[in-house]
């Protein structure tokens, strides 16, 4: 049942997006653990149209944020209204009450209108004017920034990265897939005419299940190791947070839902762990690696793993 529900939500998924599958199954992931996505690349890569083709593929209610330096929190969140008509104040709903919600450009909003998506992605529930309201799960947000374009831009504070599960990179096409591209958008548009395949129910099964998937104790060991690596690590200053490792286990056994399994192996953690923890480290200046996702990757090889049966206790 599990396995029906993800193989039909990727293979919808494909029929609009090509050549993105590892993308597409962290995707799943981070919906099936309940967290948030941010994609950081250059415009027309198919954020966007990744963002709508999942909502359209789950049925769920999808809203989307331009944000922009002039953006309130009561934009995103909602305000309440005197109604003249009724003679009292009234709620109006922000587009933050959906099930997925595509916050684009988010680093081009201030601090403040940015810190109005924590409590949303955190605790799953707005509060207004004194007065919370929880959201309806699933509750997934897929945010997106430039990271060229740098000018006029606000730099997500470390609080709002960690509520991140996942920091991925659409990245370009190569030929083959351009051409592919091409041939599919030259005389239709399979967004328009794309269906569900399952329900906001379906999906709750599979968020459900995801406390059965099995973690065989050395596996817990390994997750142990990467985290306490990254506090002693001499290319990086800040380690990730005992969040940042229960995050780590929690989308390795997502991971492993995604790929068929009810139990996890190392190639599991493997995927996960630079999405997870590159963008949870702070890397000290003067290192060698050019990127935190570098540094994870040299990080991972000095580790060693032992081989077991991953499937029994």
């Amino acid at each position: 049942m599990h396995n029906k529900i993800i193989s039909s939500i990727k293979q919808n998924i494909s029929s609009v997006i090509i050549g993105k599958d590892s993308i597409i199954d962290l995707l799943l992931t981070a919906m099936i653990c309940e967290g948030h996505v941010l994609l950081e690349d250059v415009p027309g890569t198919g954020k966007t149209v990744l963002a709508k083709t999942m909502a359209k593929s789950i049925n769920s209610a999808f809203h989307r944020i331009q944000f922009t330096p002039d953006l309130l929190p009561s934009d995103v969140t909602g305000l309440n209204y005197f109604n003249q008509k009724d003679g009292e104040f009234t709620l109006k709903k922000g587009p933050i009450f959906c099930n997925i919600l595509l916050a684009d450009e988010i680093n081009r909003a201030t601090p403040r209108t940015q810190s109005s998506l924590l409590e949303c992605m955190e605790e799953k529930q707005v509060t207004i004017d004194g007065v919370t309201f929880p959201l309806e799960p699933p509750f997934f947000v897929i945010a997106t920034q430039n990271p060229i374009e740098t000018g006029g831009t606000f730099p997500l504070p470390e609080a709002q990265l960690d509520r991140f599960l996942f920091q991925l990179s659409m990245g370009l096409p190569t030929k083959e897939e351009e051409l592919s591209i091409i041939n599919r958008f030259m005389n239709q548009q399979p967004l328009k005419s794309l269906q569900p395949v399952c329900s906001l129910d379906n999906i709750q099964l599979l968020i459900n299940h995801l406390s059965s998937i099995f973690v065989h104790p050395i596996l817990l060991d390994y997750i142990a190791d990467i985290a306490q690596k990254t506090r002693n690590h001499p290319s990086i200053s800040n380690g990730i947070s005992p969040r940042g490792t229960l995050a780590l286990l929690k989308a390795s056994r997502g991971f492993a839902m995604v790929k068929g399994r009810d139990y996890v192996i190392p190639e599991d953690i493997k995927a996960c762990v630079i999405p997870v923890c590159a963008h949870r480290i702070a890397t000290k200046y003067g290192s060698s690696a050019t990127t935190n996702a570098q540094v994870i990757s040299e990080l991972l090889k000095e580790i060693s793993l032992p081989t077991e049966d991953w499937s029994k206790v």
